[in-house]
């Protein structure tokens, strides 16, 4: 680190320069879908197109640590992953809560199953979200803060799945918007969760609307091989959906530093 960055980072830059910064979270963070993997991480599938990478190198930090792991759920996060924060950490990137709540299991459902079978699994995620997951959510960002009590911590959502359009190959239009549903109860849980922390509540639907699957111009994956890349962000998804939301939201956060 320069004696430049040294001091920024003492001073409270809202400049990027001199953070410290750490991505946490499960596979909509480690980039899987997204290609170009890190052979060490393994079953983690951290992409090289990530957003966490590309907004690492398009700024000038201090260090980076990219922790995001496929699979992560809020307890694995918390067991897992927290070791790469420090009192030094300035920034903090996140993802939690989709495994929590079933998501591979409710895509299955609805992809193999009947459309009121999808939509009875989906409302059973729902209740899991609005009754369980907010305390699970609570206890991970209380765990985050505790281990970096100076850093910005930055949580992104999840976008919609699909466009709903009148033609499209695949799930009934009522499978899609249910699926939708369960999108907007899961990113209303954690942009709750992420306000009682006081941390910053970065949602991409917007980012990805008009992206969705079904829309002409996807930027998510349908059921592809392997099956685990299905349903997820691709490299242009990152690019353009995720790394525009991070970044917006890291600069608004990092400016509450100055």
């Amino acid at each position: 680190m320069t004696f430049a960055a040294t001091s920024l980072l003492w001073t409270g830059s809202a400049s990027a320069a001199g953070t410290n910064y750490v991505a946490l979270g499960d596979s909509y963070s480690s980039g899987t879908g997204a290609g170009s993997y890190d052979p060490g991480s393994g079953s983690c599938n951290r992409s090289a197109n990530a957003y966490p990478n590309l907004w690492a190198a398009a700024h000038s930090t201090s260090s980076f640590k990219f922790v995001a792991c496929s699979g992560a759920t809020t307890a694995t996060v918390a067991s897992g992953q927290l070791g790469a924060l420090s009192s030094s950490t300035t920034l903090v990137s996140l993802t939690a809560g989709g495994n929590d709540a079933g998501f591979a299991d409710v895509m299955q459902t609805c992809v193999l199953h009947s459309t009121s079978t999808c939509q009875s699994r989906v409302a059973e995620a729902e209740s899991y979200m609005r009754n369980t997951l907010p305390g699970r959510l609570d206890s991970l960002y209380s765990k985050i803060r505790a281990k970096s009590p100076s850093a910005r911590v930055v949580v992104l959502g999840y976008p919609h799945l699909y466009k709903i359009v009148s033609v499209c190959v695949g799930l009934s239009n009522a499978k899609r918007t249910a699926l939708n549903e369960a999108a907007d109860t899961l990113d209303g849980v954690i942009a709750s969760a992420a306000g009682r922390a006081g941390f910053t509540w970065s949602d991409v639907r917007d980012e990805f609307a008009g992206h969705e699957l079904c829309s002409g111009d996807d930027w998510l994956n349908a059921v592809t091989i392997p099956l685990e890349s299905s349903y997820h962000p691709t490299a242009r998804g990152h690019r353009l959906g995720y790394l525009p939301a991070m970044t917006g939201s890291a600069s608004l956060a990092l400016k509450k530093q100055a």
